[in-house]
């Protein structure tokens, strides 16, 4: 049994609580878009059917589903740790399978592992907002962007490189070691098991009647119907581009080692520094100011790629791309993860972060599934170039949707 967790948390042990959650997140997810959309263009899979890994992603946002249940019944690690085996069971099958056809059983174990992981973040998103004041979630969504892009480190380029020493299926085994890792983790200390705080165990209703309170309580923010475009709008353009970025590694003739390296070192890396970036600024400016500023950056960013696509482009153009790329997306990543959280009331903090990341996460998925065929069609330039236009629509919203942030913050 773990030991009784303290009764509060200091901040410092709470970002160490976060960045552990968050490490366990983007395992999977790197899993899942980096390892296996690289494995199966190098099995010659087309674009188009790569492109269903972002079908079977919408698990992340079908989790809205059943995120009542995870405010209405048991601990928030009673969630969490039995996604994690899951997870690591589903990876252990993909390993079994790795060296045969990718045939339909290759698809049902994604498939699982994705809902399987889209259940584990539900958990890590709840009891992140239940730990967490509204002062410190820049801060702490700075962390979790760091250490969700160290799990990707670990699960994405890592692993590729590791398939070029020992093939697929003994790195395949090695994800799934440290995701049981992770389990233990939770399951042996303390300050993953804290209560809920007491206004989140405030009474409510029950069935149908808890969850037409949660959205009462959702749409009771301003302009709700304005922050709801906001959020299927503001990362569209990364969206486009992120689910074709492996791809356009492998067809410029980057070996596993190369991508992988370079996952790490102009990618992951300044991701990790982008995102602490991204904290520090929404800690001091405030989540009303660092969501345009830095949404701005983020969108610049995609043109980076753009330039790396064009005819006669010098072929290592890429890596200053992705440097660029990686560095303001993440920016602009953790003032946006923050508005999300700051929206959220902690008594159904498991539907709401749901709901919310349910219509982020739609988009990324359709986009992503889009980008397959529009990279397929236009061409990987034209495309980036799109994927850049796409970023900038979500901006005409912000004179609704800012005054709603910054009344939450207390800046008005």
């Amino acid at each position: 049994m773990p030991a009784k967790p303290p009764a509060n948390l200091s901040r410092s042990l709470k970002f160490l609580v976060v960045f552990v959650l968050y490490f366990a997140e983007g395992v999977p997810f790197g899993f899942v878009y980096t390892t296996l959309s690289y494995f199966l263009r190098s099995r010659g899979v087309p674009l188009e059917q790569i492109g269903i890994l972002s079908l079977l992603g919408l698990a992340w946002s079908l989790k809205v589903l059943w995120s009542p249940l995870a405010d209405r019944f048991g601990t928030r690690a009673a969630w969490l740790v039995p996604a994690q085996v899951l997870v690591i069971l589903s990876m252990l099958g993909l390993a079994y399978v790795a060296n045969a056809p990718v045939t339909l059983a290759f698809w049902v174990l994604v498939g699982v592992l994705c809902l399987a992981s889209a259940t584990q973040d539900l958990a890590v998103d709840a009891y992140t907002i239940d730990l967490l004041e509204t002062d410190e979630l820049g801060m702490a969504n700075g962390i979790r962007i760091g250490a969700y892009r160290v799990g990707l480190i670990a699960a994405g380029g890592g692993v590729l490189i590791a398939s070029d020493l020992v093939g697929w299926s003994p790195t395949f085994v090695g994800v799934a070691v440290i995701m049981a890792a992770l389990a233990l983790t939770v399951v042996a200390f303390g300050p993953f098991h804290l209560a809920r705080p007491e206004v989140a165990r405030a009474q409510t209703g029950q069935g149908l009647g808890q969850i037409k309170e949660s959205v009462q309580v959702l749409m009771r923010h301003p302009h709700m119907g304005a922050i709801i475009v906001f959020i299927l709008a503001y990362k569209a353009g990364d969206a486009f581009l992120g689910a074709m970025v492996s791809p356009f590694w492998r067809d410029l003739g980057f070996s596993g080692t190369q991508f992988g390296v370079a996952s790490i070192t102009v990618g992951k890396v300044p991701a990790i520094v982008g995102g602490f970036l991204g904290g520090v600024i929404t800690a001091r400016w405030g989540i009303s100011r660092a969501l345009w500023l830095l949404g701005i950056l983020q969108a610049c960013s995609i043109l980076g790629y753009w330039a790396a696509a064009l005819p006669g482009s010098w072929r290592y153009t890429i890596y200053a791309a992705t440097l660029g790329e990686s560095l303001a997306g993440q920016m602009g990543s953790a003032a946006f993860m923050a508005f999300l959280m700051c929206l959220c009331d902690k008594r159904f903090s498991a539907s709401h972060y749901a709901f919310l990341s349910m219509l982020f996460g739609l988009s990324a998925r359709l986009c992503g599934y889009l980008g397959g065929w529009g990279a397929a069609y236009f061409g990987y330039a034209t495309f980036f170039f799109l994927s850049f236009l796409a970023a900038w629509p979500a901006f005409a919203l912000l004179p609704w949707v800012l005054p709603v942030v910054r009344k939450i913050e207390g800046r008005e």
